[in-house]
């Protein structure tokens, strides 16, 4: 599930820099997740009398220190269309044939997936939510210092009537600040077994090894399998793509307030190879796109959102290409307003 960070980009990978929230995706980080969400399952299972303390000491043990053959890895996500049987073979023959079966005991592999995906998107959102509230203090520090400018109010392209910098800085503060107060906050616990009937995969006790593992991994509690139901997802995605969309909105406001005939303000900008005079607001520009390209790919993990029958291995997989790009490029788009804010100088003109 490395998704977009295997993307070839070539020079335009600039774009979507963002290590911090990338890393998050890489192969690693989701095999580390999954071994999580195993280890959490056999504490759980433990606890309620289902594993002896051999069983969870070998499974620990294994999970702390895997030794797993990436290739085999590969090919059996190829294969499988998922990662986790090939994993659970090889964490099985780690483990030995004493404790081995004990391992991913009664899991489906979308239990695993999905929980290792909630782990890490959950990560993602502290990070975004870290981000955006140092943005914010950026933003107040702009209104303290050129928020009496005079600059011009500006409706469908066209001169509308004078006000100041500050009075456009809060229409960017006030959404921000909207979107900082409703950060997402749940992220479900995936357990189900094969088809979604808790109780027929972990039995009489599958109410409290749910909740022991969701307090285990930090993750919400969720009383039923949701394998079909994917708004949870769908809401941290609809989150981040209001929130790239609302820094878009930024990206263009100074655009044009750094136009030439306009300088109501200076952005740092790039050169040009025909026109050496021209200082490119680049930083803005990016944020327009980074706006447009989480968009698009949000609107394709809304396709696939829709699941036929107990589980779609067409829409999951869908799922896996087009979530990283809505978070990543979501990073970027922050990482972007924060350089550009910084950078923000005041202009050479008021309204004229």
């Amino acid at each position: 599930m490395s998704s977009s960070t295997g993307l070839q980009l070539g020079d335009a990978s600039y774009l979507l820099e963002d290590a911090e929230v990338s890393c998050l995706f890489a192969p690693m980080a989701e095999r580390a997740a999954i071994l999580a969400f195993e280890r959490a399952l056999s504490k759980a299972q433990h606890s309620v009398g289902e594993i002896d303390a051999e069983a969870l000491a070998a499974i620990v043990a294994a999970c702390q220190d895997p030794q797993l053959d990436e290739e085999a890895l590969a090919a059996g996500m190829r294969r499988d269309g998922v990662i986790v049987p090939e994993l659970v073979r090889q964490m099985r023959a780690a483990i030995g044939p004493l404790h081995g079966a004990r391992f991913h005991l009664g899991a489906t592999s979308q239990d695993a997936v999905d929980t290792a995906l909630m782990i890490r998107m959950k990560r993602v959102i502290a990070i975004l939510q870290t981000r955006l509230s140092a943005l914010l203090v950026q933003l107040e520090t702009l209104i303290r210092a050129q928020g009496a400018l005079p600059a011009m109010a500006r409706t469908r392209y066209q001169d509308a009537l004078p006000f100041t910098i500050g009075d456009r800085v809060r229409t960017w503060v006030a959404p921000l600040q909207g979107l900082a107060d409703t950060a997402p906050d749940h992220f479900p616990l995936q357990l189900g077994g094969p088809i979604g009937l808790r109780e027929a995969a972990y039995g009489r006790n599958n109410k409290a090894i749910a909740e022991a593992m969701a307090a285990d991994l930090q993750l919400s509690f969720a009383s039923e399998a949701w394998h079909t139901d994917r708004r949870a997802i769908g809401a941290v995605a609809s989150w981040c793509l209001d929130l790239a969309t609302v820094l878009g909105k930024v990206g263009q406001d100074v655009a044009i307030m750094a136009q030439t005939p306009v300088g109501e303000i200076r952005a740092p900008g790039g050169g040009s190879s025909a026109m050496p005079h021209k200082s490119n607001p680049v930083g803005a520009e990016r944020l327009v796109t980074l706006a447009r390209y989480v968009a698009g790919n949000a609107a394709m993990l809304q396709t696939a959102a829709l699941h036929e029958n107990e589980r779609s291995g067409i829409a999951w997989s869908l799922e896996w290409l087009a979530l990283p790009p809505v978070l990543i490029g979501c990073g970027s788009a922050l990482l972007t307003a924060q350089e550009l804010i910084e950078g923000l100088e005041p202009g050479h003109r008021g309204p004229g």
